[in-house]
């Protein structure tokens, strides 16, 4: 049963919805995305709930099929996941087509693959329509940090290249890596260059601005406090007014508590943490990452990393599974950073900041319509970049009635739950987490 209570959608610490995080992508965009907040009642064909990639992705499809659409956010557009995330661009999945063909057959995995392709392909789509293409940069290094991982890491990019016809994956020895990357924590790995990095808060004002040139109406500011069907579809209750819609969207990703319940007990929220320098100077930061990539590395608690376009080191690195973020997080991400840049010992943080992500249990996307006319997707576990704007384009267009194979087998593939369900899920999985972060250490 769908819940009807007032639902706080702030994030985990409390941190208010008035306004963005103190991120460096807060510090460098240009003019807020223009959304004023909901101040009465409205009908609509679809309402999408939650301003980030999924929910914009599925804006922006909803309104050049020519469908009325209303979308709620409650803070500013982009003010979740999708505006302070690391801005890496990864292709495919967190899980390798050698295991997924493993579980789920070769057919399936083949055309999760064809899938990841085109989710790349429509990011692409999405960079054009920014003037400076959200500082989008390419190429991405995936680093090994410990000595016996990089056989399996070669393995992988053999198997790319042989099975999936991925050329654009090599292989990269200790002397190759350290060509590219001046760290010496890392003894080998691969890079991709159809991955790479961007500023993942312009990503979502892009989005937003041409949702709304398509016709969508956003509100920014405008917390959903209760969902529940009606005899015309679905209303969508805020502070001051109210939403009548035929289809529903939950895009609310890992702030979607209690929404739709049935989420609850299939995607785990979890805090990571990122910090950026000061400016280095042209010089000092080429000499971190030569090639100007993204990097990240092979910890289970990933380390993620690169250099911003005015010189800034922007470093990723630590999680917590509770409620509340650390006092001080650039004291929290320092000693990560430390570890792979030593030399940075003496260079003071400027920003530092933390967000909210969801995690599933196999991290795939969960995706359900668990009523006519309501969907949900979330739990993209890291990969979002990518997938989340590809996903609600899709989830769009499945809601305006067009036939979309993408959707059909991204909404199919298996949903197990967090062991101990929605109220156990925290501290089982947290346990579980720890003792892999442990193995890092190793």
């Amino acid at each position: 049963m769908l819940g009807s209570r007032s639902i706080e959608r702030a994030g985990p610490s409390g941190e208010p919805t008035s306004r963005f995080p103190g991120s460096y992508y807060a510090a460098t965009i240009g003019p807020a995305i223009d959304a004023p907040a909901l101040h009465n009642d409205a009908t609509s064909d679809h309402c999408i709930i939650g301003g980030g990639y999924t929910g914009l992705g599925a804006a922006l499809a909803l309104a050049r099929a020519g469908q009325r659409v209303t979308l709620v956010e409650a803070g500013p557009i982009g003010w979740g996941a999708s505006g302070r995330n690391g801005g890496q661009v990864h292709l495919g999945w967190e899980r390798d087509l050698t295991s997924l063909a493993a579980k789920l057959g070769h057919a399936t995995a083949a055309a999760l693959w064809q899938t990841a392709l085109a989710a790349r392909d429509h990011l692409d789509t999405l960079l054009a329509l920014d003037p400076d293409r959200c500082d989008f940069r390419p190429g991405l290094i995936h680093a090994d940090h410990k000595p016996g991982a990089v056989a399996a890491t070669h393995a992988h990019v053999a198997m790319m290249r042989d099975t999936w016809d991925y050329d654009s994956l090599i292989a990269l020895d200790r002397a190759q890596l350290g060509a590219m990357l001046n760290s010496p924590a890392y003894h080998g790995g691969s890079f991709d260059s159809r991955g790479g990095h961007l500023h993942p808060l312009k990503l979502a004002q892009a989005m937003a601005r041409a949702a709304q040139a398509a016709g969508a109406v956003l509100h920014a500011q405008t917390l959903c406090t209760a969902l529940r069907p009606v005899a015309d579809g679905w209303r969508v209750t805020t502070p001051h007014g109210t939403v009548t819609a035929g289809k529903v969207l939950d895009a609310t990703g890992a702030y979607a508590r209690a929404l739709v319940p049935q989420t609850d007990a299939h995607v785990l929220p979890i805090n990571n943490y990122i910090a950026t320098t000061v400016p280095l100077g042209a010089d000092r930061a080429q000499d971190l990452i030569r090639n100007q990539a993204a990097v990240s590395d092979a910890r289970f608690v990933v380390y993620y990393f690169r250099v911003t376009p005015d010189h800034r080191l922007l470093f990723g690195g630590g999680e917590t599974y509770g409620y509340r973020m650390p006092r001080d997080i650039g004291a929290f991400v320092r000693p990560h950073m430390l570890r792979v840049f030593p030399q940075l010992a003496d260079v003071p943080i400027d920003h530092a900041w933390g967000g909210t992500l969801a995690i599933s249990p196999n991290r795939l996307p969960f995706v359900i319509e668990p009523r006519p006319g309501l969907y949900a997707a979330n739990g993209y576990s890291g990969l979002g970049v990518a997938l989340a704007p590809w996903l609600g384009d899709a989830v769009g267009r499945a809601m305006a009635g067009e036939p979309n194979p993408g959707y059909e087998l991204v909404r199919r593939l298996p949903a197990p739950r967090f062991p101990g369900g929605a109220l156990l899920r925290w501290p089982t999985q947290a346990l579980a987490m720890r003792f892999m972060a442990l193995r890092d250490l190793i």
